[in-house]
């Protein structure tokens, strides 16, 4: 009697998909991504059954006009369902791991069952990086400038950084001044080591901002129908809430879990007048005096994000291939995939990429300790 085995190319494929399983569960933001319009991070596939290099995120504005009562007309008074879109690109990202035969002969596991971990590893800090990149984004109609690093940031210009908060003013929070002017190199070397750390009231007050934005930014609703906004901060930034705080720290020890597992002594996930705090390490510091004429303190952006803040497009899912080296010495394993990750911008002119505001984030600068 033969015993059945498995075909090379199922275990490829089941290889595969239990990869893409582990790198959605487990990558930071994963929580966060959804495929609809309710999503922090809105992720969409269509190119995965077609060609091309860009996907179409779309915005639907609300609606506004008063109701037609009574014996009133309506046909001729219908009110216009603006629309607007933000076109992302995609791009092949890939990397590989490659061992000797000898080196194979002498672990105790495959190198495809080894190089999962690994590359699914590096996949995830991969995407982690896209999405901060993406947070730390500036728009100007086709255009996006990204920083990562202070160095970066400082190499942007002050036409595009002022264009930007020109447009975004309504969406961008200065420490305790609340909101500013429109140059952003003054704005920011105004914040002080002081004055302007993070604190409960200004997450407050950047909810605020959330609510009153034209348009507004839409919160997350839960099965529930309950409506959050989520917060990634910096640990520096958390550390002022969590020491600093007064009113703060007396939420959460009076509100939440007493003991060993209240957020406080955990280090968990902490809540605040309908946001989700998460604790983001790899946000960049911008160091004191980084920005033309240079700042009292270093500084971090914060972002309170609610739908569709970022758009995550998806033309070929993760996908490993294998390759022989040197007559079959040595076997790399590559994994590689077509993405792209983008904050959504959506114009608010007349024409549709007119005065393009960030669609679900208020950014929030402050100074750190």
């Amino acid at each position: 009697m033969a015993d059945s085995s498995v075909a090379t190319g199922l275990r490829v494929t089941q290889w595969d998909d239990k990869f893409f399983t582990e790198y959605l569960g487990e990558n930071r933001f994963a929580r966060y991504m959804g495929t609809d319009e309710n999503s922090i991070i809105q992720v969409k596939e269509d190119l995965t059954k077609k060609s091309g290099d860009r996907l179409n995120f779309a915005l639907l504005n609300k609606l506004s006009n008063n109701a037609v009562t009574g014996s009133g007309t309506l046909e001729g008074n219908e009110e216009d369902m603006t629309s607007r879109s933000h076109l992302l690109t995609v791009d092949k990202r890939r990397n590989a791991v490659r061992v000797a035969e000898m080196e194979e002969q002498k672990s105790a596991i495959s190198l495809r069952q080894g190089a999962r971990a690994v590359l699914k590893d590096w996949s995830m800090e991969d995407t982690r990086t896209l999405v901060i990149r993406a947070l730390n984004s500036f728009r100007t109609g086709t255009t996006i400038v990204s920083w990562n690093t202070g160095a970066e940031l400082e190499a942007l210009t002050d036409a595009t950084l002022d264009a930007w908060l020109v447009d975004n003013a309504d969406r961008v929070i200065w420490g305790a001044a609340s909101t500013g002017g429109a140059v952003f190199a003054t704005e920011h070397n105004k914040l002080d080591a002081t004055n302007d750390l993070m604190t409960a009231t200004l997450l407050s007050g950047a909810k605020i901002l959330a609510q009153t934005a034209a348009p507004r930014i839409r919160p997350v609703k839960t099965m529930g129908d309950e409506e959050w906004f989520v917060a990634f901060l910096h640990p520096r930034q958390i550390r002022s809430l969590v020491l600093s705080d007064t009113t703060f720290q007396a939420a959460q020890r009076e509100a939440r879990d007493r003991g060993k597992d209240n957020p406080l002594f955990r280090g968990a996930d902490y809540l605040w007048n309908g946001i989700i705090i998460k604790e983001i390490p790899e946000l960049p510091v911008v160091a004191a005096s980084t920005i033309t004429s240079g700042s009292a303190a270093a500084t971090v952006c914060g972002f309170l994000c609610g739908a569709q803040a970022v758009g995550y497009g998806l033309a070929k899912r993760w996908k490993s291939v294998e390759q022989t080296f040197d007559y079959g010495d040595k076997q790399g394993v590559a994994i590689e995939g077509i993405l792209g990750v983008e904050k959504l911008h959506f114009g608010s002119g007349s024409a549709d990429t007119d005065d393009l505001k960030q669609n679900g984030v208020v950014s929030m600068w402050t100074a750190v300790a």
